[in-house]
């Protein structure tokens, strides 16, 4: 399985980006996904997951109200969406991929299988 995570840049603060994270293989379907991001100097931290099926959601306080996280299995990608950008949510951020079909999100590290490249949020005026 391979992850290509996309659409990060530089965003003045206030703004919006929408990150994409596309899956190889066929059973994407089957596989809950999470964002993570690490901020320079500080440990991977986790942002957003979602189920299988896409009908539960979980968030890091830190970002909830202003991130969104969906998916698309048709196309095999999932998104996060970032509203109201501060400075502080500058880091690369990370998708990954579990294999699962219990409709459960994962918010640690060690549950994921796999993980894609990183995108870089730069959010600075």
């Amino acid at each position: 399985v391979q992850l290509q995570a996309s659409g990060g840049g530089l965003v003045q603060p206030g703004g919006s980006l929408r990150l994409s994270c596309e899956a190889s293989g066929r059973t994407f379907s089957s596989r809950a996904m999470g964002w993570f991001r690490q901020a320079p100097g500080k440990e991977r931290e986790f942002v957003a997951a979602i189920s299988w099926g896409g009908g539960s959601t979980y968030y890091a306080d830190s970002v909830k109200g202003r991130f969104t996280i969906s998916r698309d299995n048709a196309k095999a990608t999932v998104y996060l969406q970032m509203n109201s950008l501060k400075p502080e949510d500058t880091a690369v951020y990370y998708c990954a991929a579990r294999n699962d079909y219990s409709g459960r999100y994962y918010y640690t590290q060690g549950e994921y299988d796999y993980w894609g490249q990183g995108t870089l949020v730069t959010v600075s005026s």
